[in-house]
């Protein structure tokens, strides 16, 4: 099955999609070994890990490849599939901000601002990547998490932590290979994501 097969034909400009079940929704980081080893083997971030920074996790698989260049930039060497309860996504989702000014969505830039310093979470959509980085004509979801949403993350939502680190490489090194239908065929089969009427516009899209 090629890459377009999987894909609808029509697809909506923003939309979340992700893997999914009833209960959970896994998203993406990418880390140093240092804490992306001891975060899978222990299904939890290290002490060490900042929760008094902005974390960004990402549903899209190929938004994260793009990012960490299939595990190959520095810093970024471990990948992680980090899977966490939807009711804990929802309230990212429902406690977010833009992360850019819109004049369509807010009053003026001073309410943006206002709203800015009140949330915990920002939501930023970037262009979606195909195998080989080009930018579709859709948007993927990139969810940054602060304060209280990084902590709630850390240390409530989290179900489960996997390296996903042998796929990337796998994946990467069938695109490499030219075999693109093999490479697809890998990837985590990402759904569109459910999102309730009464979700904040800009996560509605």
């Amino acid at each position: 099955m090629s890459e377009s097969e999987r894909r609808p034909a029509t697809e909506p400009k923003f939309r979340i999609r992700a893997r999914h079940t009833a209960d959970t929704v896994t998203v993406y980081q990418a880390y140093r070994p240092e804490t992306g080893g001891p975060a899978a083997r222990h299904g939890r971030f290290p002490a060490a890990w900042k929760r008094d920074r902005m974390t960004w996790i990402k549903p899209s698989f190929l938004w994260m490849m793009y990012r960490c260049g299939w595990a190959l930039k520095e810093g970024q060497e471990t990948v992680l599939a980090v899977e966490i309860g939807r009711d804990g996504f929802e309230w990212a989702l429902r406690n977010s901000c833009l992360s850019h000014y819109v004049p369509e969505l807010y009053e003026d830039q001073a309410a943006w601002k206002r709203e800015l310093r009140r949330s915990p979470a920002r939501v930023q959509w970037d262009p979606e990547r195909d195998l080989r980085f080009t930018p579709l004509p859709y948007r993927s979801l990139q969810l940054g998490l602060s304060g209280e949403a990084a902590a709630r993350y850390a240390d409530e939502w989290i179900v489960g932590i996997e390296d996903v680190t042998p796929l990337a490489r796998e994946v990467h090194g069938l695109v490499r290979a030219g075999d693109r239908e093999a490479a697809t065929a890998l990837l985590p089969e990402e759904r569109p994501y459910p999102v309730a009427d009464d979700m904040p516009t800009h996560v509605r899209g």
